[in-house]
């Protein structure tokens, strides 16, 4: 079955993108916990994070720490903080969160974000990486 991610990398849903190469793809959470709340998935569609090959599980860490620093150099906070959950979605993903405390990380916090607000900060993040 095709997830919602793959319809994702694929066009068939709008996204927010933050970073993209042939292995992966970086785009805002719709409903962030915090302001450039970003998702970091593989285009290869598997279900669970530790499912993923080790050369594809080393190589999104080292994508990821690419968005991070974007994050950092565009959105106001003390780090990146990263979490993998792998319930929401059955497609691998890693959850890039800005943070200034350890409370900045829980979904209970998140919350529905207009679409204008969202492309601004996806274009103020991608900005970082040019």
């Amino acid at each position: 079955m095709t997830t919602l991610f793959t319809k994702i990398i694929k066009g068939k849903i709008p996204a927010h993108k933050i970073l993209e190469n042939d292995q992966f793809l970086a785009f805002l959470d719709i409903r962030p916990i915090k302001p450039g709340h970003t998702l970091v998935i593989p285009k290869r569609e598997v279900d669970y994070v530790f499912d993923l090959d080790d050369k594809i599980l080393s190589n999104i860490l080292i994508f990821s720490k690419r968005v991070a620093k974007m994050i950092e150099k565009a959105v106001e906070c003390k780090r990146v903080g990263i979490m993998v959950a792998g319930l929401e979605v059955p497609h691998a993903h890693i959850h890039l969160i800005p943070m200034t405390a350890l409370g900045d990380l829980n979904f209970a916090n998140a919350k529905e974000v207009k679409d204008d607000a969202l492309k601004q900060m996806s274009e103020k993040i991608s900005r970082q990486g040019e």
